[in-house]
């Protein structure tokens, strides 16, 4: 049996006997070299930076008063229109992602003056996504690539992610965001008012496991295909309870125990099989809710699948939600809508963020702010539509 040279991690080499077979081992070609690492963890790991703790970033950048009283009023709003004892629509909107701080206070300022004019008929939420789940590969937000040039300072990302949400939130704005991880929360979730499971994620046990324990309310996607079932199994998911592993505040492992979140709900986004946002789809979400005992209410995302991800098809989604809306349809209880200062999106020229426009969308595109108030607009209009309607139908039922 042939000798093989294996190399120590603690240096200086070994020689064991190779099996029949592994003789293809010391091959100039072959797969596996003849001299290899004999530790089998982290073969694949290029190196560890230290993290800093949750509790010390939240210290650093502690959240007002104010801010966590917006925070507070965001989860509560949210939560009274999901379980229907609030007739106003719930409207996450705003960029696809950040990737410019200043740019998405201006955008949160305009948003919040407009979020004052609407205020009896809408209950908006500013969408500010900082985490990107990327099909294949590319930038992955502003936590992960703060200076969007693959440096990859992730401390430098929790950093200014934490300060732009206490800066939103300070405004008066509450705000709404993925869950993309499982530590991430333990930096942000004190300022955060309204979540979502993306389709990619929604079958996640981790994900599932986590919105269990978060403290406010949360949208489950439905998958990419467009499958319905899954969203509507993680809603039962994330209402039980649950052990798995996380994180503590002070950054260490931990068994975290969590009661449930039955303050969950689908989200419709389309698929690769076709939209979602329908009458007929509407009837067939409350249909599998009805029969897995979930109360009957959707969000309805007007962009990605539902868009066919045509940024300036989202005004005509919106539109038919309105249409439904005005029919006094009362399944549809938010919209999610991706809008920007400008539409469209924009790529990383080659000199870097220097070069990028400004309020311009370097993840998937989005609708200009002028279309954003159109659409808000007109589905404020469509809810007034829809309280005109339910009240009319009760004075009917009473009239008798």
């Amino acid at each position: 049996m042939p000798a093989v040279q294996i190399l120590r991690r603690s240096g200086g080499t070994k020689q064991v006997n190779a099996r029949p077979g592994q003789e293809a081992w010391n091959d100039e070609g072959a797969r596996h070299p003849a001299t290899m690492d004999f530790g089998q963890e982290n073969t694949r790991v290029l190196g560890q930076d230290p993290l800093i703790p949750p509790a010390l970033l939240q210290a650093e950048i502690p959240l007002s008063q104010q801010a966590d009283e917006v925070v507070a009023r965001g989860r509560l709003e949210a939560t009274r229109i999901i379980t229907q004892r609030d007739d106003r629509l719930l409207v996450m909107v705003g960029p696809c992602s950040i990737h410019d701080p200043a740019t998405a206070i201006e955008y949160c300022q305009r948003l919040l003056q407009l979020s004052k004019k609407l205020s009896g008929d809408l209950c908006i939420i500013m969408r500010a996504y900082l985490e990107k789940p990327r099909t294949t590969v590319g930038w992955k937000g502003l936590i992960n690539d703060p200076d969007i040039n693959e440096t990859f300072r992730i401390n430098k990302g929790l950093r200014v992610s934490r300060q732009l949400y206490c800066d939103l939130t300070g405004t008066g704005m509450p705000i709404a965001s993925e869950m993309l991880d499982t530590i991430s929360p333990q930096f942000l979730a004190d300022t955060i008012s309204l979540g979502a499971i993306g389709a990619r994620t929604t079958e996640s046990q981790l994900h599932r496991e986590l919105a269990s324990g978060l403290s406010f309310p949360v949208g489950f996607k439905n998958g990419t295909d467009g499958s319905l079932s899954v969203a509507i199994d993680g809603l039962g998911a994330a209402a039980s309870r649950h052990h798995f592993m996380g994180v503590t505040k002070q950054g260490l492992a931990a068994i975290t125990r969590t009661s449930g979140n039955e303050h969950c709900f689908v989200i419709l986004r389309g698929g690769t099989k076709g939209t979602n946002f329908d009458r007929e789809s509407v009837k067939a979400t409350r249909e599998g809710l009805r029969k897995k005992g979930k109360p009957e209410v959707m969000m309805i995302d007007c962009s990605h699948g539902n868009s066919n991800k045509d940024h300036r098809n989202q005004p005509k989604v919106a539109q038919v939600i309105g249409d439904q809306l005005r029919e006094g349809e009362t399944g549809i209880v938010g919209v999610m809508i991706e809008s920007n200062i400008n539409e469209g999106n924009q790529k990383v020229p080659p000199e870097g963020p220097s070069g990028l426009k400004k309020g311009v969308s370097i993840t998937d595109a989005c609708i200009s702010w002028e279309s954003t108030i159109e659409v808000l607009e007109q589905l404020a209009d469509a809810v007034r539509t829809r309280r005109s309607f339910r009240k009319e139908a009760t004075n009917g039922v009473n009239g008798h």
